[in-house]
């Protein structure tokens, strides 16, 4: 599998970890001071596609995000990283198994 930010190429495994220690910029994360809820989210350098989600448990907590930050850091990059392997890969090997029901 290929690093979408640059030219490392690893197993899905070693690409994830290496976004998280790389690359950890490119998850936004964002206090909507509102609502009070917390949200980590991530763009899609291939197509822009933003995925955003939720931070949970624990939402309120004010050292959550520091205490968890690469946690939240490696979820987005998974989702990332299913989306690319499911929409952008023409590499069968990085295609998401499917099942059949």
């Amino acid at each position: 599998m290929n690093c979408p930010y640059c030219n490392l190429q690893d197993s899905r495994g070693a690409v994830h970890r290496h976004l998280a220690d790389a690359h950890s910029e490119k998850v936004m994360i964002r206090v909507d001071d509102e609502r009070g809820k917390r949200f980590y989210g991530i763009a899609c350098p291939v197509c822009g596609a933003p995925y955003e989600h939720q931070v949970k448990p624990r939402n309120a907590d004010p050292s959550f995000l520091q205490e968890f930050d690469r946690e939240i850091r490696l979820v987005a990059f998974d989702m990332l990283l299913y989306h690319l392997q499911g929409e952008h890969s023409d590499n069968p090997q990085d295609k998401i198994p499917t099942t059949k029901n």
